[in-house]
């Protein structure tokens, strides 16, 4: 399963609403990622033709199977890495944009290394 960063972004950021808010839309996505509405509907289009979205009559999105997959494993990423940061010490803000850059391109195998020094 191969898709670009700044969709898995997009995913990620959808469920996060979904779990906040109860639903997402294009204009709650270009607010907390702070881009353009155009940007958003441009990747919504993508994302919908790619199957990893629906979209309602009333423009609420919502993940497909396959999206829901790749959302949840970047968001858990997200936070574990978020946590095993803050756990060295670094302050909660940082860690969190840092586990966001780092959240896509780290390997499995230092994923899971971190993970049993999470839990262990």
């Amino acid at each position: 399963m191969n898709i670009h960063e700044s969709a898995e972004d997009y995913l990620e950021r959808i469920l996060m609403l979904k779990e906040e808010k109860g639903y997402a839309r294009s204009i709650d996505i270009a607010n907390s990622l702070s881009v353009t509405k155009p940007s958003v509907s441009f990747a919504m289009k993508r994302l919908r033709e790619n199957g990893y979205i629906t979209m309602d009559r009333d423009n609420y999105i919502s993940l497909t199977e396959r999206g829901m997959e790749i959302a949840q494993r970047i968001y858990e990423r997200h936070k574990a890495l978020t946590a095993f940061l803050v756990s060295l010490g670094v302050g909660e803000e940082t860690a969190r944009e840092d586990a966001c850059k780092i959240e896509h391109d780290i390997s499995s195998e230092t994923f899971d290394a971190i993970l049993r020094k999470l839990n262990g």
